[in-house]
């Protein structure tokens, strides 16, 4: 059987949240558990570094997403799971591809102008991140990357550059495809903008008990009185909790929206019901992986052993065909 090579990563940017869970681990798992997926997951550590965070931070934050994923359920033995860091050879593609990266296509992508207008540092990296984010995909031969909507024009950039250097040197990287959910593109933060560590508007998947049902009490709504009628489509709120509930849960909160006479107040309790249930088994989970540092440090070791046997080979492709000949 011809298994499909599928790619994603996460950076160990801060606790990961309910928008990384279901915008990107959520989706790499079910994918991993079809046996017509060959699955690669990485920590995106050179990404974070466009933040230039502490180095004692990014270690800890890069065991904590291991920590995390793992404990959400990620299977090594059904995905090869590794720190992008690991794998040198990813930088050398990502210099043949910026010297095939026209000015003007990274200068239109939108994300890293939403950044620098947040506040970010400008700096090269930030600017550059997609070649980095292309040279990911690649250097793996993948063909599937599930991403968040915000990322498709990235990955747009990937294909260009792809076709760029197939067209330039032959047949030699394969066109990867996007898997976008539209259910869960976006997840909304407890401000009502897309939720992100860089608005400060996340509910962490493994976050203190008394602390995140704060938060989610205190997430904007509008002023819609408790006894009128409810539109739970444009809610905020709704939009978080089907996330979590069943079909018939979701009716049910629904149809209370649509009578009236439910208080935002009640939505947001039954919202961090659903939430802490759901993680009740991970949270078990991710105590007992703390425990065990080692064994973390030995599947990250692992997967990075089978990702780097990957990459030399499609390296090794693409120096030979730019006219670079290694021993």
């Amino acid at each position: 059987m011809n298994r499909q090579r599928v790619l994603s990563g996460i950076q160990p940017s801060g606790n990961l949240h309910l928008g990384n869970y279901f915008g990107m681990m959520r989706p790499a798992l079910d994918l991993h558990e079809d046996p017509g997926n060959d699955c690669f997951y990485f920590i995106a550590d050179y990404h974070a570094l466009t933040q230039t965070p502490d180095p004692e931070l990014l270690r800890r934050r890069a065991h904590d997403v291991a920590l995390d994923f793992l404990a959400c359920g990620l299977d090594p033995e059904r995905a090869v799971f590794f720190r992008q860091s690991e794998i040198p050879e990813i930088t050398q593609l990502t210099w043949v591809l910026s010297c095939l990266a026209p000015l003007g296509l990274l200068e239109r992508c939108h994300s890293y102008k939403d950044k620098i207008a947040k506040g970010l540092t400008a700096n090269v990296g930030l600017f550059s991140y997609p070649i980095l984010m292309a040279a990911d995909i690649l250097i793996y031969d993948s063909r599937l990357v599930p991403v968040g909507r915000d990322q498709k024009q990235h990955l747009e950039v990937t294909r260009d550059l792809t076709q760029r250097f197939n067209h330039r040197y032959g047949e030699t990287l394969i066109v990867p495809e996007a898997m976008i959910r539209d259910e869960v593109a976006v997840v909304p933060g407890i401000d009502g903008q897309k939720m992100s560590k860089s608005y400060e508007n996340t509910i962490e998947i493994f976050g203190d008990e008394k602390r995140t049902r704060k938060k989610i009490m205190r997430m904007k709504t509008d002023s819609t009185p408790v006894e009128e009628p409810k539109n739970p489509e444009s809610c905020n709120l709704f939009t978080l909790y089907k996330l979590f509930a069943t079909t018939d849960e979701r009716e049910e909160m629904a149809a209370a929206y649509r009578r009236g006479g439910l208080g935002y107040g009640q939505v947001k309790q039954a919202l961090f019901e659903q939430y802490w249930e759901a993680f009740a088994a991970a949270r078990e989970r991710r105590r007992e992986l703390e425990r065990e540092p080692e064994r973390v440090r030995e599947i990250l070791a692992a997967g990075a052993r089978k990702a780097r046997a990957v990459a030399r080979n499609t390296l090794g492709r693409v120096l030979a065909a730019v006219g670079i000949d290694l021993d």
